[in-house]
């Protein structure tokens, strides 16, 4: 019998440059080549609307991927499998689902599967929790009774539509989230993946196999229609019994599947969690500062709830529990929609509201809306447009608290009238050298160096491409000072685990490096569906 793969991973998967190969903005030519020619096979087929002057794409750039990342980056395999779900998503009609679901179903069946805490781990990427001894037999059979009397119908069973529901918050509303928020390494890919914590201490033989089927469920759904979604799975608690299970556990999911898999004794939990995540988003049961359990409402960390507006704890739980989306404003905005149904009568509604600022720190650019729709928009078109075409929008009603905001546009105007030629980063650091200060002074001036972006300046290229330098262009009259953050490398650090307890040299992890946030970036494909512009005008109304 194999033996389940025991021990935290070494510490180079906790840095992006591991976690980043086969992703959008880090693909080698061949992997290129392989996305053009995934693109053509399934345009030619009718499955693929490539992006044009007047629409979106049908699917961004990042979603494609996936399908290719699963398939080995044969565009052929992930071809047949991008067939595949996409039938599947007609046969079940997973879009109206998700804009039909009961939000009392979808939350009812939030609480059997893992549950997003509200966190991201320090690459950006979501942190899912699930204790797996809460679910006991009276709370399945009842879960099963409720989704046997579900209205929702189609070819594949009620249970099944639920769990459909949740793939697609996952994918329509956490990672585009995730994807938005400024100051996340690497943000020229979208956050396209989740953690998952696993907890299944004082969970029984028997209570293992009659889950057997629910948690099958899951495993197979996401290999097969939601590819390379799971970042990696951290087990904790495992019985003395559980190498006797693992042998069938391990057929629930394909090899590369179960190459992410991590399982970890009691004296690994804090080191490894903590090589991923920050101390604060840590479940304390686990080590942590987080007071989070399975069940509560996610505790959003401090960038994503300073980025967003939730007028009221009524809004900001349907945002949170519920069946949500993203649409775009004109003004910049990602505005959250709470869909689904209610009392059998449908439901939308405007929950929250992501700052413009915060998603144009995000893409580098002060014109998202166009650019987002327009990847291959130029410099010069970009230059040629008059100011008032972005002057002339009315304020935002949404973003930043009235005194952060006031703070950065009086940190604004004061960096423009000191700087209004300012040197190039060379000079300041050699007039630095020239003057020395002592460290505790000098290290945020090196940080935090600030110049205003020209005109003049080009944009950031398409996806996939080399950006050519740190600024992005933005119209005249529209300037915006941000932060030039100089690039750190990783350095391999030695991590106790697995490889080295092969080695005679078992151990908690040491210590991780992980590269600073870089609140410039290209620009990102969200995954969120395009936007009915009648839809639009009815929630700009209501704003």
């Amino acid at each position: 019998m194999a033996e389940p793969p025991t021990g935290p991973p070494p510490a180079s998967a906790s840095s992006e440059q591991s976690r980043l190969k086969g992703h959008l903005g880090h693909l080698t030519r061949q992997e290129e080549a392989a996305l053009g020619d995934f693109k053509k096979l399934c345009a030619d087929q009718g499955l693929y609307r490539p992006e044009s002057n007047t629409q979106r794409a049908s699917h961004d750039d990042g979603t494609l991927i996936r399908y290719l990342r699963a398939r080995k980056f044969v565009p052929q395999d992930a071809f047949l499998q991008f067939k595949d779900t996409e039938k599947w998503r007609q046969d079940n009609n997973l879009d109206a689902l998700y804009e039909k679901i009961d939000i009392q179903d979808y939350q009812e069946a939030r609480s059997v599967y893992p549950q997003w805490t509200g966190r991201r781990d320090k690459r950006g990427i979501p942190v899912y929790l699930y204790e797996v001894a809460k679910l006991d037999s009276k709370k399945m059979i009842a879960y099963s009774q409720a989704t046997s009397k579900s209205k929702a119908k189609g070819p594949s069973p009620s249970r099944m539509l639920r769990l459909f529901a949740l793939y697609e918050n996952l994918t329509r509303f956490v990672m585009p989230l995730c994807s938005a928020v400024p100051g996340r390494p690497n943000p020229e890919s979208p956050v396209d993946q989740s953690n998952n914590i696993v907890d299944i201490s004082k969970v029984g033989l028997k209570q293992f196999w009659n889950l057997r089927s629910h948690m099958q469920d899951a495993s197979q759904l996401a290999t097969a229609h939601y590819p390379e979604t799971l970042d990696r799975i951290f087990i904790i608690g495992a019985p003395s019994f559980f190498p006797t299970v693992w042998g069938w556990i391990k057929k629930w999911f394909d090899p590369i599947t179960t190459s992410k898999i991590f399982i970890l004794s009691q004296e690994q939990v804090k080191p490894t969690l903590s090589a991923f995540m920050d101390i604060s988003s840590i479940p304390k049961k686990y080590g942590g500062e987080l007071d989070f359990e399975c069940g509560m409402m996610p505790s959003l960390d401090p960038d994503l709830r300073k980025c967003l507006e939730i007028k009221d704890a009524r809004l900001e739980e349907l945002f949170l529990t519920g069946p949500t989306r993203w649409i775009d404003s004109d003004e910049g905005e990602m505005i959250a929609l709470s869909v689904g149904s209610i009392d059998g009568g449908p439901h939308k509604e405007n929950v929250a509201t992501m700052s413009p600022l915060a998603v144009r720190t995000a893409t580098g650019s002060s014109t998202f809306q166009s650019q987002r729709s327009h990847p291959n928009f130029s410099a010069t078109q970009l230059s040629s447009q008059p100011a008032s075409a972005t002057q002339s929008r009315p304020p935002s009603k949404g973003g930043f608290p009235p005194q952060m905001q006031t703070q950065m546009q009086t940190q604004m105007q004061t960096q423009m009238q000191t700087q209004t030629q300012p040197p190039p980063p060379q000079a300041v650091r050699a007039d630095l050298q020239q003057q020395p200060m002592p460290p505790s002074q000098m290290q945020p001036l090196q940080q935090f160096e600030r110049a205003p972006i020209q005109s003049s300046q080009q944009i950031p290229p398409p996806m996939g491409q080399q950006h050519p330098g740190p600024q992005a262009a933005v119209a005249p009259g529209n300037e915006t000072i941000l932060p030039n953050v100089p690039t750190v490398q990783n350095q391999p650090l030695s991590f106790g685990g697995v490889n080295e307890q092969q080695n005679g040299r078992a151990g908690a992890p040491k210590s991780i490096s992980m590269p600073p946030p870089q609140l410039q970036r290209a620009e990102t494909q969200y995954m969120t569906p395009a936007t009915e512009p009648s839809e639009l005008k009815n929630f700009q109304q209501q704003l």
